[in-house]
């Protein structure tokens, strides 16, 4: 039987991060649809549990590799910069003590200052722009 399985899913895309998402996505509304009995505007959660199985076997059966591939480096990649987000926020969460966030008005840059000098002049990193801020 592990052979023919095998032999399945030769040449098929098989489970990835997207897929491991999805599953657990549809694993969480299938058993957010049991607590939710029968009361009809729920049962929305049951049928987009199933809508998410299907197109999770939709994805590791296919024969699209290069296409199923593209998918997930997509979800990989956002996946990071929501992770690289985070990670800044915390840090700063965690300076916030220390110093003082300004952004620059010309180009966003976010600029980092010490607390506690009063009012003084800020140069941006980045494009050189001059303003004055109280830290």
């Amino acid at each position: 039987m592990r052979e023919k399985l095998a032999r399945f899913m030769t040449g098929r895309y098989g489970m990835d991060d997207l897929a491991r998402l999805t599953n657990i996505g549809a694993l969480i509304l299938l058993i957010l649809s049991m607590f939710s009995g029968v009361w009809p505007p729920l049962a929305v959660f049951y049928w987009l549990a199933l809508a998410l199985i299907i197109y999770t076997c939709f994805r590791i059966f296919s024969r699209n590799v290069q296409k199923r591939y593209e998918e997930n480096q997509r979800f990989l990649n956002a996946r990071y910069r929501f992770t690289v987000k985070k990670t800044q926020k915390k840090t700063q969460w965690a300076q916030r003590g220390i110093y003082r966030f300004y952004r620059c008005p010309s180009c966003r840059q976010k600029v980092r200052v010490p607390k506690g000098r009063g009012k003084i002049c800020i140069t941006c990193p980045k494009c050189k722009t001059e303003f004055v801020k109280r830290s």
